[in-house]
């Protein structure tokens, strides 16, 4: 059951910013992380704040120097749809696609996915875990076979948003309104990795709500793409996913950015792989060695390292069907 808790319709931005800064505050946007974070008391509530009547947080628009603002409410559905999105930023589209259900889809919303809590079973089940504020990480003694090969440091969950590596590899960045002002943030700086703080997902401030998301103009040349590998087709979180978004000059390499889901507690730069790439034809051989180096940093755990062989699979058959024919 859903504990009890105070319910507000924010009247605008400021207005939610202010309750915001209130103890015991939570955002609610498309609320489809929120209400199953208060029903399994991971997260306790006095006051829910809903932006979802705020409108002027909904929809894609077009800059004028190019590129496209996202706002914070529009829903992963509508952009997995939209056909500029679809055409220009096709790594969004996919992973958009590829979120949850049609259902989750059409109420979830692209800055709560961003800003989602992890989906760790002793995160989400009946553990004081090191991120609730316990001593450790029951993962690394435990059944960890969808856990991270990368970046744990502590706690070891994986991020589960398949929108935010596609994000990351389009170099988007987030614009976050505050009781201090507006700022932007990369998607980098948006996410925070346990060796900084285990206790949280993301550097906001409780006051702070992501309003748009910002992705620059693509350059001539420019292609993206998402893929993930899951246990089943359905409803399930990525075992492993890339996003890549790539630059070719010529038949060259000129530009590139690759992320992964799946693979750690933020999304997942693979700079390694990208250098290799840097400059080359994109064939096999380059392909292999970009995986290989990609890899080589992994720590998988007891029961995960399968994830190795399915990355190398998925980054060698990501780039050979991103090459230029």
């Amino acid at each position: 059951m859903l504990p009890k808790f105070s319910y507000i319709q924010a009247k605008s931005i400021d207005d939610a910013i202010r309750l915001l800064t209130k103890d015991g505050a939570w955002l609610h946007a498309g609320g489809t992380d929120l209400l199953g974070c208060l029903r399994e008391h991971i997260i306790k509530a006095d006051t829910v704040v809903s932006i979802s009547r705020l409108n002027g947080l909904k929809g894609i628009y077009q800059l004028p120097a190019g590129g496209i603002r996202i706002g914070a409410l529009t829903s992963v559905d509508e952009i997995a749809r939209n056909p500029v999105i679809q055409a220009t930023y096709t790594a969004l589209a996919q992973a958009a696609a590829e979120v949850a259900s049609p259902q989750l889809r059409n109420q979830g919303t692209i800055g709560g996915n961003l800003c989602q809590k992890p989906r760790c079973w002793y995160y989400r089940g009946e553990f004081n875990c090191l991120r609730k504020g316990g001593d450790r990480c029951y993962a690394v003694e435990g059944e960890n076979q969808y856990h991270c090969i990368f970046g744990g440091e502590g706690c070891y969950i994986v991020h589960p948003s398949d929108i935010a590596p596609a994000l990351l590899a389009l170099n988007a960045a987030v614009q976050v309104a505050g009781p201090r002002g507006k700022r932007i943030l990369s998607i980098e700086d948006l996410h925070m990795p346990p060796s900084r703080d285990f206790t949280k997902e993301t550097t906001l401030d409780a006051d702070e709500i992501v309003t748009d998301i910002i992705l620059p103009a693509p350059k001539a040349g420019f292609t993206s793409a998402y893929r993930k590998i899951r246990a089943r087709r359905s409803w399930d979180f990525a075992l492993a996913g890339i996003a890549l978004a790539i630059v070719f000059k010529a038949d060259r390499v000129s530009d590139c950015r690759i992320a992964l889901s799946g693979a750690a507690p933020v999304p997942w730069r693979l700079k390694e792989a990208e250098a290799i790439l840097m400059g080359n034809r994109l064939n096999q051989s380059i392909a292999q060695k970009a995986a290989q180096a990609a890899l080589a940093a992994a720590e998988p755990m007891s029961q995960n390292e399968y994830k190795i062989a399915l990355f190398r699979g998925l980054i060698e058959k990501a780039l050979l069907t991103a090459a230029p024919p």
